[in-house]
């Protein structure tokens, strides 16, 4: 009671202590120590022994609605400002086809691309996708070399298993178009996610109630996210004449899984996941181009054989594939955490 005094003393509730110690690291076999079953029992004890003169509590604010809705629809606006500025500039360049030369061309693409880059920053600023100010980092590289695969990597894999790579190779820009497109839907199953969580949280009264309640949530916001996911990418697709790239739809889940994390205070595990797809994209087309000194040609054997089975879509759909299972896999024991919702942040901020 004393290590943890402060807690116990702002806490307007057993089940906030309980979050504040699992946090710490204390578990039910450390609460068996103190002869409780289980961290909430423990909890409910300091609850009950910290004064009621000392500890402050904190009545809820009135309820606000029309600030509430201002502020979803600020940051709804802000999530649908990337996918504008994505058309905004596929439009352009569909328009100006025959008329502007190559280099016009180039320069409006990279106007475009660097809209699409500062409305995605301002919508990671404010809102449920909202995390702790960072300087750019690992994850951002990481998401870079992602993004920059989805749209080029299938064509380089290609010439390099020919005997390339020689000369340029188109991309598509389909992937990229779809994945800008579902920042709003993402910021929206966020949003869902923690306010049903945040729900579970109050009403329940026990941790392990709460993480019962908890991971449905996750794996419905999972589920909502990728059946919007996979409409938008579709009309992408339709729009240059293509299906649904499996891969993106890969590569938008994973960005979505890693990104809830990060949100719940959880980015190193983000940032291995996306490190994770990035390994296995960047292996596929080194593996290849080893396989061409002598001696090494059964490296790049695994490679061929995956590639002529299933084609080059296939490494970042498997790459992408894989690292999300992985953290979906971990969120559903992380942010099953009372402690993982108990001190985030106001979406609204």
């Amino acid at each position: 009671m004393h290590r943890h005094r402060e807690l116990c003393e702002r806490a307007v509730d057993p089940l906030e202590i309980a979050a504040g110690l699992e946090a710490h690291g204390l578990t039910d076999r450390t609460a068996a120590r103190y002869r409780h079953r289980d961290v909430f029992s423990l909890a409910e004890e300091l609850y009950a022994r910290v004064p009621g003169s000392v500890r402050r509590p904190v009545d809820p604010p009135p309820p606000r609605p029309g600030r509430d809705t201002e502020a979803r629809a600020g940051w709804t606006l802000l999530a649908l400002l990337p996918g504008a500025a994505c058309l905004a500039t596929v439009g352009l360049l569909r328009a100006t086809e025959g008329v502007l030369g190559g280099s016009a061309r180039s320069v409006v693409t990279g106007a475009g691309a660097l809209l699409v880059v500062l409305a995605l920053r301002a919508c990671l600023r404010r809102g449920p996708l909202r995390a702790e100010s960072r300087p750019i980092g690992a994850a951002t590289v990481y998401g870079c070399w992602l993004i920059g695969y989805a749209m080029y990597g299938e064509g380089l894999l290609a010439q390099v298993m020919s005997g390339g790579p020689d000369g340029s190779w188109a991309g598509d820009p389909a992937p990229l178009l779809g994945l800008a497109l579902a920042v709003a839907p993402a910021a929206w199953c966020a949003h869902l996610f923690s306010v049903h969580a945040h729900r579970k949280l109050a009403g329940s009264h026990a941790l392990e109630e709460f993480g019962a309640g908890v991971r449905p949530v996750l794996l419905g916001t999972v589920a909502l996210f990728l059946c919007a996911l996979l409409v938008l990418l579709a009309l992408a697709g339709l729009a240059y004449g293509g299906g649904v790239p499996v891969a993106a739809t890969a590569l938008g889940v994973l960005f979505f899984l890693a990104r809830l994390l990060t949100v719940h205070g959880f980015p190193e595990q983000a940032t291995t996941g996306l490190a994770a797809a990035c390994a296995v994209e960047a292996a596929a087309p080194a593996l290849i181009l080893a396989g061409r000194l002598p001696g090494l040609d059964s490296l790049a054997r695994p490679v061929d054989a995956f590639v002529a089975a299933a084609g080059t879509g296939a490494v970042p759909t498997l790459a992408c594939g894989a690292a999300a299972l992985g953290l979906l896999i971990h969120a559903a024991v992380a942010l099953s955490r009372a402690s993982a919702h108990a001190t985030a942040r106001a979406e609204t901020k």
